[in-house]
């Protein structure tokens, strides 16, 4: 990576999402045609650019007072291991200390190889297990 990155205050656009998600091997973690609304209802979002490139993003969602959880923190694996994973998540990290009222939760869901850049980050368990259920939908 010759020249620094560029973080840019906005959500991927749906192509761009789905690029970097099927890069880091996402590939079936979205319902592809539904992700354009789910980004709708994000917080706020984050991407970083290598020339015109867009190759990092993260996002935030939640009620944006009390909770608040980082979602589809991805790198292309060509550019990881250079700090931009990080810038991604204290751009968003600073959007909730500037926007909460006042003190607030901010969860995610790691892999494993993403768990050290999210302890390096100050993201820990403390004394409580992250859990999760999928449902489907019934709606025909």
């Amino acid at each position: 990576m010759d020249d620094p990155f560029t973080l840019l205050d906005r959500l991927p656009t749906a192509a761009e999402h789905r690029r970097l998600a099927e890069a880091v091997g996402w590939t079936h973690a979205f319902d592809w045609e539904t992700l354009p609304s789910s980004l709708d209802g994000s917080l706020a979002g984050v991407i970083a650019i290598d020339d015109d490139e867009v190759i990092g993003m993260a996002r935030l969602v939640g009620d944006g007072v009390k909770y608040f959880y980082m979602q589809d923190v991805a790198v292309l694996p060509a550019y990881q291991g250079h700090g931009i994973g990080s810038a991604l998540l204290s751009r968003l990290m600073e959007y909730v200390a500037r926007t909460a009222p006042a003190t607030a939760f901010v969860g995610l869901f790691a892999t494993d190889a993403a768990v050290a850049l999210y302890q390096r980050e100050g993201f820990t368990s403390g004394d409580m297990t992250g859990m999760f259920r999928s449902i489907e939908s019934t709606n025909s």
